[in-house]
């Protein structure tokens, strides 16, 4: 009997299959709260068999291949695995990116009504990598039996978020979400990664400031993880640097003392490039400390352009989000 367990990280898949809770793992390793969006024909052949996909653009592309050698699964698309297996199970951990995961799985797998019926839902309420696998063997998150009604709110709320505005993201909040319980939690989270109406920044960046409004605050400190003081987990390792890089090597920065970068992997090969980096000592700029306090903005010093989904944010084109009244105000 071949047990499949599907999960949305690396380093969860690699916790699941020590603690043995499938015979098969494998991580649907996509990051979708980060870069431009899938095209449509993206989308529609990353879960396809494979044939012609670059690499990057296909559901296996992130699993070793030894592994996928070993069980023999190399280059086949994902519902027709969900026949091949006994059982199948999607583990989801409780952060936006593995939410949107689980929005385009079950989309993806509605087309094909039979192969929702093959695999149930286990949404975890802590991030799998983080848990001994002994204890994470113990675990017993709470099981969801997808229906129709699962496959309706979940293809709603993915095309939601592809819109090109998040007008149609802030409109989920209106509905019910019970039925994917992590999902409102998520949404409201992306929202609070679009531009403040007050700051110019997102939760994060913001998050970022306050960590180094003390100065002398060396890079590391600020970044998310395991017991962190920056408890956001919106965005991953390489997104947080990228976005310390925006805030700091820009023509007004928020942040001085970076010592290197671009936070690339050249400088992490680089060992005494790492070095000074890792070494830097951070502090806020004047722009950065009138920003934090709410005085300034930092969008007005500096361009932005970006993604937020489906929507492309830019200086002429910048989708803000009011945290305390929970409203979208579109660009003036």
């Amino acid at each position: 009997m071949t047990r499949l367990v599907l999960t949305t990280d690396s380093s969860a898949a690699g916790a699941l299959e020590q603690a043995g809770l499938g015979d098969l793992v494998l991580a649907v390793n996509r990051r979708l709260v980060w870069g431009a969006p899938l095209s449509g024909a993206e989308l529609e052949t990353f879960f396809a068999p494979r044939t012609t996909q670059p690499p990057g653009l296909h559901w296996l592309d992130d699993t070793p291949a030894w592994r996928l050698e070993k069980s023999g699964v190399k280059g086949r698309g994902l519902i027709e695995l969900l026949f091949e297996c006994d059982s199948a199970e999607l583990w989801i951990e409780p952060n936006p990116n593995a939410q949107l995961l689980l929005l385009w799985l079950l989309d993806h797998c509605g087309g094909e009504r039979v192969a929702v019926s093959r695999f149930v839902i286990r949404q975890l309420d802590v991030a799998a990598g983080d848990v001994d696998p002994e204890r994470l063997a113990e675990q017993n998150p709470r099981t969801i039996n997808p229906s129709q009604g699962h496959v309706e709110l979940a293809g709603r709320a993915w095309r939601a978020y592809r819109s090109p505005t998040p007008r149609a993201w802030v409109d989920l909040l209106k509905t019910d979400l019970s039925l994917l319980p992590q999902l409102e939690q998520s949404a409201i989270g992306l929202l609070e990664e679009l531009p403040s109406v007050t700051t110019g920044l997102g939760a994060t960046e913001t998050r970022i400031l306050e960590l180094i409004a003390p100065g002398e605050v060396q890079p590391f400190e600020v970044f998310p993880g395991d017991q962190k003081r920056n408890e956001r987990r919106v965005f991953d390792y390489w997104e947080v640097g990228t976005l310390l890089d925006g805030l700091a090597r820009c023509p007004v920065p928020a942040i001085s003392g970076l010592e290197e970068g671009p936070f690339s992997l050249d400088m992490h090969v680089d060992p005494s490039r790492h070095a000074r980096y890792k070494q830097s000592r951070l502090s806020l700029t004047d722009l950065g400390k009138a920003v934090l306090a709410g005085e300034e903005d930092f969008c007005r010093h500096n361009p932005i352009s970006r993604w937020w989904g489906g929507t492309h944010l830019t200086s002429d084109r910048l989708w803000r989000w009011d945290r305390d009244s929970r409203a979208l105000l579109s660009p003036v």
